[in-house]
């Protein structure tokens, strides 16, 4: 008996299946295999930023698109936006003898955020954070995304022992602070162009921005807190 086509779920979860080992596996190799998989996704994300003004790429504008996203101006906020965040990544691989610890701590960080705030939402609810941003989003989510990566930050921290854990869980709560940020941010662009999804390019999950917004904004902050400490944050 033939089977049908895959649902949305069944699609996410492959996909899921698909990256994740591959993303842990290049971030434990390290070296080319990573800075390779990340200069691959920010070519992804810089087509995407590009393709964003493009009535291709939209359903419905909320407004008209302003003459500059079509120009030079829209594409250099898309360096910033997307060349910073994998700089910050591969320089923080780079560690001397701690690299791939932080690159795990930071990745767990984020995905306890996104996990923590989506079951948070779903579960408690309650008043939204910018409903005319991203309606779904609520204070509950926000707080339940902090206590996930703190939880997640702190254990991930814990495996090195000269790694400062409880300062590290603290820091991993702020992070989700930070990404739920990035994720905003992402949905407020998406918005403006009347964009479901920055592309289709990850079956179930859309886009590569979709899927990397909050670490966008997490990737470049831990880079610059490390930087202010005098790279004594990890012990």
């Amino acid at each position: 008996m033939a089977s049908g086509p895959l649902s949305s779920l069944q699609l996410r979860i492959l996909s899921a299946a698909v990256m994740l080992p591959v993303g842990v596996g290049a971030a434990w190799i390290g070296g080319i295999a990573f800075n390779a998989l990340i200069v691959l996704a920010g070519v992804a994300m810089l087509w995407e930023w590009w393709r964003f003004p493009r009535p291709a790429a939209t359903t419905q504008a909320v407004t008209q698109p302003a003459a500059w996203t079509r120009g030079p101006l829209w594409m250099l906020l898309g360096l910033i936006y997307v060349v910073l965040p994998c700089a910050a990544l591969i320089w923080l691989r780079q560690t001397p003898e701690i690299g791939r610890h932080i690159v795990f701590w930071l990745l767990c960080a984020v995905w306890a955020t996104d996990t923590g705030a989506y079951f948070a939402g779903r579960t408690i609810g309650g008043p939204k954070l910018i409903p005319r941003i991203s309606p779904n989003k609520t204070w509950a989510g926000l707080l339940g995304g902090m206590v996930s990566a703190g939880i997640a930050g702190g254990l991930v921290a814990s495996i090195d022992p000269a790694m400062p854990a409880l300062t590290l869980a603290a820091l991993a709560a702020l992070v989700a602070v930070v990404a739920q940020a990035g994720d905003f941010t992402e949905s407020a662009v998406k918005r403006y162009f009347g964009a479901k999804d920055s592309s289709q390019l990850i079956p179930g999950h859309g886009g590569v921005l979709d899927r990397m917004d909050g670490l966008l904004f997490a990737a470049p902050f831990i880079a610059a807190w490390d930087l202010l400490s005098g790279r004594m944050l990890w012990g």
